[in-house]
């Protein structure tokens, strides 16, 4: 079978030509890769000036994704294919901080201005894992911010991409740092704030912020509020 024709392509509406241009560049970076490179999914979508792009794909069993907004869709399936190489040749070899800022951060950003409605409510069982791994996660799948529980301090805890380390660790509540970390951690000094959903929304509009981190009232569990590439707001909260 022809690589291209093994990858699952979602055009989001946009032009077959446009779609056939992703799925080739996508294809030849996966003929290429030294690792074994499965499941591959890409989606496109329209939006009012630039294209919204998705790829994800297993890198010898281990889930990667590059998310983007390009101005283009030419612009679109190079840098997505790019970011995928960069995926690649990054969980198969031993893993490195990225540097701060990186080539990968994207030439058209999340937007910061945006409705207060959230569109989305992801409930997600939370990974316990200690911060080093939560940050190669992070990497790995292109996030923006990663919010997982962190079993030495038994506490929902997030790292997202920052200056100067290009990395920091928040906590819902004040803790020591981490015991000789891997990764050029930076710590949060304030734990996250007690906020309802909508409060949080508010506070995120209202400051134009791309994500927030915040603690539930009622039961103190951590939640991710964040304003997706087309401008809504999702939420993440951790399952059960």
């Amino acid at each position: 079978m022809d690589v291209a024709e093994s990858i699952t392509l979602h055009p989001g509406g946009l032009p077959g030509e446009a779609a056939a241009l992703a799925r080739t560049r996508i294809a030849a970076v996966t003929q290429d890769a030294s690792a074994l490179v499965e499941a591959v999914r890409i989606r496109l979508a329209g939006a009012p000036g630039r294209v919204l792009a998705q790829v994800n794909a297993e890198v010898d069993g281990r889930r990667v994704r590059v998310q983007l907004a390009a101005r283009n869709i030419g612009e679109a399936a190079d840098r997505l294919a790019d970011g995928l190489g960069r995926r690649i040749r990054a969980v198969s070899a031993s893993w490195r901080p990225r540097p701060w800022p990186s080539a990968g951060d994207r030439a058209i950003g999340v937007p910061t201005t945006g409705s207060e409605r959230i569109v989305r409510v992801k409930s997600a069982p939370l990974v316990w894992c200690s911060p080093d791994a939560a940050v190669r996660t992070l990497d790995a799948m292109d996030y923006d911010i990663h919010l997982f529980t962190d079993p030495a301090t038994e506490t929902d805890a997030v790292v997202h991409r920052v200056g100067p380390t290009g990395y920091r660790l928040a906590r819902t509540r004040p803790a020591a740092p981490p015991q000789r970390p891997a990764t050029p951690l930076t710590l949060s000094p304030h734990p996250a704030p007690p906020l309802t959903d909508r409060q949080a929304a508010a506070r995120l509009t209202a400051a134009e912020l791309p994500y927030l981190f915040f603690a539930d009232p009622v039961t103190h569990r951590g939640r991710l509020l964040y304003r997706r590439l087309d401008g809504d707001l999702a939420l993440v909260v951790p399952a059960g």
